[in-house]
């Protein structure tokens, strides 16, 4: 018969690093799945570009905007976007001066690939943890995170 080994203090510094573990973890995961699945040069940063492009495109300076970053960073990964075919430059219908940044059906695509595997991945999480106990944590995490705070600037947040 084992003893119980006693939960050792748990510290403050702990806390972010092991949120970001599992964020790293879940990240991680994605992006081999997606390497699978016929998107090998996706990054992270990628997802978070697609979705400031969003489904009604933007110019590249709203990119920029809506990531937290210059106009010439958003335009330097929407070329490394339009290399990989994930989105298109394309005249503006309403304004004949600027161009409109949209997405490709690969964009597309590497969009609802990337939705799906979230949804197994806490599927996973759920096996492992239960479900009630996934509920709970995002719940909490939703108490411990200010109102409107997600914001797709993430990436550019972490290169600073």
């Amino acid at each position: 018969m084992s003893e119980a080994v006693p939960e050792r203090e748990s510290h403050g510094f702990e806390l972010p690093l092991l949120l970001f573990a599992g964020f790293r973890s879940i990240i991680d995961q994605l992006h081999a799945e997606l390497a699978e699945q016929g998107h090998p040069d996706a990054r992270p940063a990628h997802g978070f570009a697609l979705q400031a492009v969003g489904p009604q495109g933007a110019s590249a300076s709203e990119v920029g905007r809506r990531l937290g970053v210059s106009k010439q960073a958003a335009g330097k990964t929407i070329d490394r976007l339009e290399a990989l075919g994930y989105v298109l430059r394309v005249d503006d219908p309403l304004d004949a001066r600027r161009k409109l940044v949209r997405l490709t059906p690969r964009g597309v695509d590497l969009l609802a690939r990337s939705a799906a595997v979230f949804e197994r991945l806490r599927a996973d999480w759920v096996a492992r943890l239960g479900e009630q106990r996934v509920r709970e944590l995002e719940r909490d995490l939703r108490t411990m995170v200010p109102a409107g705070f997600f914001r797709l600037d993430v990436a550019g947040w972490f290169g600073q």
